[in-house]
């Protein structure tokens, strides 16, 4: 099959705290009914923490969204009832009532992959940088998500910003990029 063969990620919603499970039953069930040629692949995002327990590292894999699987398929004839038919999946994410599933664009799945791609120069990139040092801004992605800060520094070739976030009273300097912040 070639490469562009209508294959498109789409966003799976299961009951929260099963999603590496009902993966595997995904993929189960896909392989049971000889129908790998139609789903590439089952994702279950992950980041990956570390605890610390009894003074010890313990490298722990968290489920990013959790009650979310990511699956990139060509979802044509019976695939979507399949897939919806497995236990502990309540449906696609972006569908009307009876409708189809939606696809997510390539910028949601950049992120959702983790990789906001640093090299590509998108359709965008020609705008105008959207913002000025001083400002405020929110941060809306990562691991400081939901914290406020000010724009520092703007690295318009690697559309970066150094943003001054107070985090437990101090003030840090953070680096993020343009996708990871909105203005305030």
């Amino acid at each position: 099959m070639s490469e562009g063969n209508g294959k498109k990620w789409y966003v799976v919603r299961a009951v929260s705290g099963q999603e590496n499970k009902i993966k595997a039953y995904i993929e189960t069930e896909i392989a049971r009914l000889g129908l790998e040629d139609y789903v590439d692949q089952v994702l279950v995002p992950t980041e990956k923490v570390i605890q610390i327990r009894n003074g010890k590292k313990i490298n722990k894999e968290k489920v990013y969204f959790p009650g979310y699987i990511m699956i990139k398929a060509n979802l044509t004839g019976e695939i979507p009832h399949i897939i919806k038919s497995v236990t502990n999946v309540i449906g696609f994410l972006g569908e009307t009532k009876g409708g189809d599933p939606v696809p997510l664009r390539q910028s949601e799945v950049n992120r959702m992959l983790g990789k906001v791609d640093e090299l590509t120069v998108d359709a965008d990139a020609s705008v105008a940088i959207p913002f000025k040092v001083g400002e405020t801004v929110k941060v809306i992605d990562g691991p400081f998500n939901g914290f406020d800060g000010t724009i520092e520094k703007i690295n318009e070739e690697k559309r970066k910003l150094e943003v001054m976030v107070k985090i437990f009273g101090r003030k840090t300097p953070l680096e993020l990029s343009y996708m990871q912040v909105e203005k305030v």
